[in-house]
């Protein structure tokens, strides 16, 4: 059998294997509970500006990121956010709770080796490269805005 004969016959049985999603209902799920998370995060924003009717819009902005990051963490640590991604996908991937279940999922999984070796060492595993990369180009824009003042 040749190569080529025989990378036909594993994608057709990969694709054989692949679940295969309804593109309609996903789309569907994914938008709604994003922007549940949206609606949500207006709420904190409402929420703190009704608190601290003074507070800068860029604070208020920090208080609602920080709100949202809390809940998806809170809700990552009790095993809910876990059902929440299965049933919206990318709408509950895209915000940042995302990020925060990103960061929050292994650290849950890997406690049992310990606080160091565990928690901390496997909590950036999924975010870290997204840390990184927007650190870097953070840091390239910075330069090039320096250098040339745009």
């Amino acid at each position: 059998m040749d190569a080529k004969a025989r990378e036909k016959g594993y994608l057709k049985y990969v694709d054989s294997k692949t679940p295969q999603t309804k593109m309609w209902p996903t789309l569907f799920y994914a938008f709604l509970v994003g922007g549940i998370i949206c609606v949500i995060g207006e709420g904190l924003g409402d929420i703190a500006k009704l608190i601290w009717p003074t507070l800068a819009e860029q604070s208020i902005s920090a208080i609602t990121s920080a709100g949202l990051v809390f809940l998806a963490s809170f809700l990552t640590g009790i095993g809910v956010y876990d059902k929440i991604g299965a049933f919206a996908g990318a709408g509950s991937i895209v915000p940042i709770t995302g990020f925060s279940n990103s960061i929050a999922s292994p650290a849950i999984e890997f406690k049992n080796e310990g606080f160091i070796f565990g928690m901390a060492a496997k909590m950036f595993v999924v975010a870290g490269p997204v840390i990184v990369n927007g650190l870097a180009s953070a840091f390239v824009i910075g330069i090039i805005y320096f250098i040339f003042g745009i």
